[in-house]
């Protein structure tokens, strides 16, 4: 309950930044990506600026989220491996605890011979 009111108490807002944001930038502008282009560059795109904004922050979003997850490559290497070897313990156990199961029903504990 208390994640949905804080979800709403941040979207809301967020929402309405986003819907004034477009309203009032609006206007279509140029980005040139020619540097030498002048009057007529042969690299540029005509967009409202709030559309460009919005494609801009998205590629950040994503741009950001894949460097995050290259970064975090070792951490994710590790939880295999410790997976692994949590797996290999596991099988292990299980196999000790059918020996201990067959040994126990070979020699009871009760005819075992009396400790000294």
């Amino acid at each position: 309950m208390l994640r949905k009111i804080l979800t709403v108490l941040i979207l809301v807002p967020l929402a309405i930044l986003i819907v004034a944001l477009a309203v009032a930038n609006r206007e279509v502008v140029t980005v040139t990506l020619d540097p030498f282009g002048g009057n007529d560059p042969a690299l540029a795109l005509r967009a409202p600026l709030f559309v460009l904004v919005f494609v801009f922050v998205l590629l950040g979003v994503i741009i950001g989220g894949v460097a995050a997850w290259l970064n975090q490559r070792k951490w994710r290497r590790a939880a295999r491996r410790l997976e692994r070897e949590a797996a290999a313990a596991r099988a292990e156990a299980d196999r000790l605890r059918q020996d201990l199961s067959v040994r126990d029903a070979v020699a009871p504990r009760s005819l075992r011979p009396p400790a000294a």
